[in-house]
């Protein structure tokens, strides 16, 4: 069996460089289309975590970073917006025990949460229904390449 103990800590903006690292890799897993370079990440989430808008969360395991959550919360909700365990250390337990530590330390128990999953992402859809997470919509979008040619569209 292995040690799921995990110490949580919010993060800093010293720590922007750690989860711009995190974040490529959430991104290259999520299969995201176009991959931001470490430092767009890093301006952006530096953005997000000095004007408030979003806080984060990370997740050490045996003295090393192996997670993250960035989330925003708001009068009545948290959109967790991203969730993260690297790949080596998945299938373990460590995701649940985050999320418990969110639970428990971060979020009141008052609030509604969401959490959007790529459809095509199986395991994650798997794993937010194994901890309790309803299916409530789905989002359709369209890339700017995919959009039909208005001359080529057809009247219903």
């Amino acid at each position: 069996m292995v040690d799921t103990t995990l110490h949580s800590r919010r993060a800093t903006l010293a720590d922007v460089p750690l989860l711009a690292e995190l974040n490529q890799q959430f991104n290259h897993d999520e299969g995201h289309g176009t991959i931001a370079s470490l430092k767009q990440l890093q301006a952006r989430l530096h953005d997000w975590l000095a004007s408030g808008e979003y806080a984060a969360v990370l997740f050490d395991h045996q003295g090393q970073t192996v997670a993250y959550a960035l989330y925003r919360e708001q009068a009545a909700s948290i959109n967790l917006r991203q969730f993260f365990v690297a790949g080596d250390r998945r299938r373990h337990g460590l995701g649940r025990r985050a999320l418990a530590l969110l639970f428990s330390d971060y979020w009141p128990a008052d609030k509604r949460l969401s959490v959007d999953v790529p459809t095509r992402n199986e395991r994650a859809l798997a794993f937010w229904r194994s901890v309790g997470f309803l299916d409530y919509c789905t989002t359709l979008i369209m890339a700017p390449k995919q959009r039909p040619n208005p001359e080529q569209r057809t009247s219903p």
